[in-house]
């Protein structure tokens, strides 16, 4: 279940209360009349399943909800309620396959963010490769890619791709535009000081490292795995399970080829420079499409969600339209009827 908490003016709660109280899949239903102080409106609390999360809250805005007030959702861990199950049964689907695509987009708005912390956490996670590459450690190797925090904007790219927000789909490129060339560099350098103390591991050979070989010469598995881990990704972070996360960033080989580029331009082996180039490339090129894939996948599944649910008898009760939103039908009204303007006196 999902609890909202809907702060409205008292003509838009009216209204927004109509449609709750219709709607099977809404439970524990609270009206807090004038409750609210800033803004100053009325407040309403309730569970919804958390399959029709995102259509409700699609009804509620419906009413201009959003501009004069707020829309809070928050997960319900533990609900003990007969009510509540009856709320769920009402819906159709499974909660775990539900997506609330208010909690992604809030998200992915999150992880998008260029801040110090990401790029510390670029820096940190490519000297990490850099020594598991340097001592040939696969144990290090994963450590990297836990600490590597280029997932975020990769899904929220991924996301605003889907959702055709070219804003957040700039936003999301920053981090990554400028995180993956620093990590590169501080590599490079990080390499430079090992040589010049002269603290090379005794036996390194660039261009011979048999325990993580796989992060400068990728191959179809390499393709293969990223994709698979790209769909793992975008499903954990739409699920909200985010256990499944750590598979994916240790499943990935971003953080450890962008340390090799690093890595092999201060050992000066072009072969490795390029073969971590071309791996880094592949990881990306297969996650982004994958997670394009899957979420586009997943919002015909929940426009078609939607559009059944344009019919449900719970808008009439609230007074929305039937069979479209307001919003269209405003816009069908603004629309000059072919003819309108030459056809007067």
């Amino acid at each position: 279940m999902v609890h909202l908490r809907i702060v409205a003016p008292s003509h838009t709660a009216e209204h927004a209360l109509d449609l709750l109280k219709a709607t099977p899949s809404v439970s524990n239903l609270v009206y807090l009349e004038r409750a609210a102080q800033k803004p100053e409106g009325d407040v309403i609390l309730c569970d919804v399943a958390r399959e029709d999360a995102s259509v409700i809250v699609s009804d509620l805005k419906e009413f201009g909800i959003e501009r004069e007030g707020s829309i809070a959702l928050e997960d319900i861990d533990s609900l003990v309620s007969e009510a509540s199950e009856r709320a769920e049964k009402a819906a159709a689907g499974a909660p775990s396959d539900a997506v609330v695509w208010e909690e992604v987009e809030a998200r992915t708005s999150e992880s998008t963010e260029l801040s110090a912390s990401f790029l510390l956490f670029m820096v940190l996670a490519c000297l990490i490769a850099s020594v598991a590459i340097l001592l040939d450690s696969p144990i290090l190797i994963i450590g990297a890619m836990v600490v590597g925090p280029e997932f975020g904007p990769i899904a929220g790219f991924c996301v605003a791709t889907v959702q055709r927000r070219s804003t957040l789909m700039k936003r999301s490129l920053v981090p990554l535009v400028i995180g993956f060339p620093l990590g590169i560099s501080a590599a490079y350098l990080f390499s430079l000081a090992i040589r010049a103390l002269d603290l090379t591991p005794e036996g390194f050979d660039s261009s011979v490292h048999p325990n993580t070989f796989f992060i400068s010469h990728p191959d179809e598995f390499s393709v293969m795995v990223a994709f698979f881990a790209g769909v793992v990704g975008v499903l954990s972070l739409t699920s909200a399970k985010s256990g499944a996360l750590v598979g994916v960033l240790i499943s990935v080989a971003t953080i450890p080829a962008a340390a090799n580029i690093g890595v092999a331009a201060a050992y000066q082996d072009g072969n490795e420079w390029v073969g971590a180039q071309e791996q880094l490339a592949l990881n990306m090129l297969s996650l982004v499409t994958a997670g394009i894939l899957t979420l586009f996948i997943q919002r015909k599944l929940y426009q078609r969600r939607r559009r059944a649910h344009l019919h449900d008898e719970a808008r009439e009760a609230a007074g929305l339209p039937i069979g479209e939103s307001r919003r269209a039908a405003e816009l069908a009204r603004q629309k000059p009827k072919p003819g309108g303007a030459a056809g007067g006196g």
